[in-house]
């Protein structure tokens, strides 16, 4: 059920950006903000203070200009909210093995995650910060197992290694693009790829504060 300790105006820019990143993968200016809600761009720095001191949002640094989501998920008014698997975890850097065990939960908003066997994982490295999806997230993901280009997905390498990465198909086999400067594209095999889901959604882990 929704929070009690957020008054209802709170709540609903919470609710906002949540939303926003969920679209955009990344929080929006205070000005873009204050503009979406028809308030001042006051009320939204008052609004973000009140939540920042019921650990609701954090700074990237103590002056930061840079927020971040603490909850890990949207807590529903009037229901129990979208109970989505956390299936082991997979890498937005160096690639690791998949893992097949549930590591938990995510309860979510349904009306702002919306799809049938959603499923999230873990995000291990930095290789997909400059698409907002830092490392210690949570990506959701729709089950499915084709893509098309310029998709993030979910995909397995070589049957074994799991990661997340933009999808394209060539001519002579499947690129994935990291959105990190830092890493390069990998091209690979036809066979060697194998899509499990596209990324629709998600949610800041506790690490990437």
């Amino acid at each position: 059920m929704k929070d009690m300790d957020l008054t209802p105006s709170q709540n609903k820019i919470y609710l906002y950006f949540e939303t926003m990143i969920k679209t955009h993968g990344q929080m929006p200016s205070l000005r873009q903000a204050a503009q979406d809600n028809g308030v001042s761009h006051a009320a939204i720095a008052q609004t973000i203070r009140a939540l920042e001191s019921k650990g609701y949002v954090a700074r990237d640094g103590r002056y930061g200009r840079r927020l971040f989501l603490k909850k890990r998920a949207v807590e529903v008014a009037g229901g129990e909210g979208l109970k989505v698997p956390v299936v082991g975890s997979i890498a937005a850097g160096l690639p690791l093995y998949a893992q097949q065990e549930w590591a938990g939960f995510l309860v979510l908003d349904p009306v702002l995650f919306r799809g049938n066997h959603l499923f999230a994982l873990k995000v291990k490295g930095p290789s997909m910060k400059e698409a907002g999806i830092l490392d210690g997230d949570y990506v959701v993901c729709e089950p499915r197992q084709y893509a098309e280009n310029g998709d993030v997905v979910v995909v397995l390498i070589g049957h074994e290694e799991a990661t997340v990465k933009r999808f394209y198909l060539k001519t002579d086999g499947i690129e994935l693009r990291p959105e990190n400067s830092e890493f390069k594209a990998v091209s690979y095999g036809f066979g060697e790829v194998l899509v499990q889901g596209k990324v629709i959604g998600l949610v800041r882990g506790p690490e990437s504060f």
